[in-house]
């Protein structure tokens, strides 16, 4: 009898070990990646939060919450962040991935609504990018089941919300717009403020807040006059755009440099089509772009004869970024 009773209590200590151990092992984690304002013009370029720790065996569910295109990748040691149509070679992109650090996983450009799930089968210290935006990073910390985790999801829930609210309410950001339009009221009227932005860090990564709008961004002027278009943003790239939007929004399409490295385009009627490239500071000998020509903030475009021409940022117009050009004679 006692032999039974031992047999039994085996067989109930198993089935209790089975019905909590993958439990413990295989924790769902929730993240988001991105947020934005009502209008859509002030965009956080951030994994939300971008620290988290779990144990080996748990996944993570990244979110997408903007309409900015963004991705989830992990790049193996040592590997070149590529251009994020070429995404990760080898990886077939899914709704699911796992990561140990031996191929990288990526999703293709994502936007609002979206999801995407990356279990963590191996300890590790794993960074997190975007290939889109080049200052946008994090780092998901992967601790054997031994070691206690300093967080819950509700923590992160909570850290999310602090974040997100942090970089859509910059003061100091709005602050700096609403100078730079004082600024160019009092001076030269046909300049034309291309987005701003600002990058800030933390011990997981780096994060940037962005205003996806072209600011004073109607101008009326007379034929024969230019106009200047500057990019404040020190992160995201934007582009200039009239007429037919190109396929490929990296080149500049008739534009030339003028002797102090701008581009310059001329426009005289609504069939002519300028495209300023992606205008951004240079890159130096990092990520994506560092093949692009891009070393110019600067775009200027001169119009010959009368007529309302609008124009885009072929990049963000889905965010609303347009303007419009009226030229009398």
């Amino acid at each position: 009898m006692k032999r039974s009773c031992s047999i039994f209590g085996s067989r109930w200590l198993l089935v209790m070990s089975l019905l909590v151990i993958p439990q413990v092992a295989s924790a769902q984690w929730k993240a988001s990646v991105g947020a934005e304002n009502p209008s859509m013009g002030h965009q956080a370029l951030a994994f939300l939060p971008n620290e988290i720790w779990i144990h080996a065996g748990d996944s993570v569910t990244w979110t997408f919450n903007s309409n900015e295109i963004h991705t989830v990748t992990f790049l193996t040691l040592g590997q070149v962040r590529l251009p994020f149509d070429a995404g990760c070679p080898g990886f077939a992109p899914g709704a699911t991935g796992s990561f140990d650090g031996s191929t990288c996983v990526s999703t293709a450009p994502l936007t609002k609504g979206q999801k995407f799930t990356v279990a963590f089968p191996a300890i590790g210290n794993f960074k997190l990018v975007c290939l889109v935006h080049q200052n946008m990073t994090g780092v998901v910390h992967v601790l054997s089941l031994g070691e206690r985790l300093p967080h819950w999801q509700d923590f992160y829930d909570d850290e999310a919300v602090q974040q997100r609210k942090a970089l859509l309410s910059d003061d100091d950001l709005e602050r700096e717009r609403t100078q730079v339009a004082a600024d160019h009221d009092d001076g030269n009227i046909n300049a034309v403020t291309v987005g701003m932005g600002e990058v800030m860090a933390n011990g997981g990564g780096s994060r940037t807040t962005s205003i996806m709008r072209f600011m004073d961004a109607e101008k009326t002027i007379h034929a024969g006059d230019s106009v200047e278009w500057t990019n404040l943003d020190p992160a995201t790239p934007h582009t200039i755009t009239f007429g037919v939007e190109p396929a490929n929004p990296v080149f500049p399409v008739n534009a030339t440099l003028d002797p102090d490295g701008a581009l310059h385009g001329t426009v005289g009627s609504a069939a002519d089509s300028v495209h300023s490239g992606l205008i951004l500071a240079a890159p130096q000998d990092e990520m994506f772009l560092a093949t692009a020509p891009l070393s110019v903030t600067r775009f200027r475009v001169t119009f010959t004869h009368a007529g309302v021409f609008p124009y885009i940022c072929a990049l963000h117009d889905g965010l609303g970024m347009k303007g419009k050009i009226t030229v009398l004679p």
